[in-house]
């Protein structure tokens, strides 16, 4: 026995008590050879004797003393760590470890959450701002338990990704600009851009778009958080495309949001792991999943 085991303190502890092998048997319903192979194998573990035996009945050493008063605490507190375990399981509480990126931070998830906490206000969502590759990498860690990630994503084994949304990819342009009533590839291409992080997935769409059409602009920066870029766009320092969600606010007003021609959208997906094995977790996902497309 490498490890002291809490069985074996708790056989100890009653022992103890009780001043007898038998009677601590019957109370912790074990057969009499059992009672006392638990205190020989913690005497072999410590090296010592824990009790005194008597005709007169079982006393503690003064290491047993010792080790049955910190057990008594030991065992106080996993108890109490189990009743608080069960007690949360039985609320459907517990914390689930969710990754998205910015912008689904910012104005998809607060729905949900709201959402989640008006029917389960035991359940605390830990959120962490990561890219789609960091979030399936994290869950296949096990150090994530819903990850929201752009699509398509290549299959990974253990991990389930459900197709969640999609939302339109508009030009968001400094309103002085005057632009069109739908922006092209060449009209963007022949103005200051401003761009994704070219590790994201929508700069790689942003990209393909532009290339489809004969145009390789180049970016005068590339950020990965959306707020930022629509506070450069209504500087006039550039234009961006950007997703825009259903309920996000509109932008400021020396922004114009146009849409595209040809059009683009932004798919997003829901990242987990196949086997779900925590009640929190599937309760957050069916917040997520309810929440409206439009």
């Amino acid at each position: 026995m490498r490890e002291l085991n809490l069985d074996r303190l708790r056989t100890l502890l009653t022992v103890a008590d009780l001043g007898s092998f038998a009677a601590a048997a019957k109370a912790l319903h074990l057969a009499p050879p059992t009672v006392t192979l638990h205190v020989a194998q913690l005497e072999a573990r410590l090296g010592t004797r824990l009790l005194h035996r008597a005709s007169s009945g079982v006393t503690a050493t003064s290491a047993g003393s010792l080790l049955i008063d910190k057990a008594r605490r030991l065992l106080a507190e996993a108890d109490e760590l189990l009743q608080a375990v069960q007690a949360q399981i039985a609320a459907r509480g517990g914390r689930v470890r969710l990754g998205a990126s910015t912008g689904a931070l910012a104005h998809l998830l607060p729905q949900a959450l709201q959402a989640l906490s008006a029917r389960h206000p035991d359940i605390d969502v830990q959120v962490a701002v990561v890219t789609s590759v960091e979030a399936l990498a994290r869950l296949a860690a096990g150090s994530l338990d819903i990850g929201i990630v752009a699509l398509p994503q290549p299959a990974q084994r253990g991990l389930r990704v459900r197709a969640w949304r999609q939302d339109p990819v508009l030009a968001f342009v400094p309103a002085d600009w005057k632009p069109p009533r739908q922006v092209t590839p060449a009209w963007l291409a022949a103005r200051p851009l401003i761009s994704n992080d070219r590790g994201t997935r929508l700069s790689r769409q942003t990209a393909e778009w532009f290339a489809a059409a004969g145009e390789r602009p180049q970016a005068r920066i590339e950020l990965n958080y959306n707020d930022a870029m629509k506070s450069l766009v209504a500087a006039g320092y550039g234009a961006a495309l950007l997703p825009h969600e259903s309920g996000a606010p509109l932008p400021d007003a020396r922004i114009s949001m146009r849409p595209l021609r040809p059009a683009l959208s932004r798919a997003l997906g829901i990242a987990h792991r196949v086997r779900l094995d925590d009640g929190p977790t599937e309760l957050t996902l069916q917040a997520l999943l309810e929440m409206p497309t439009h």
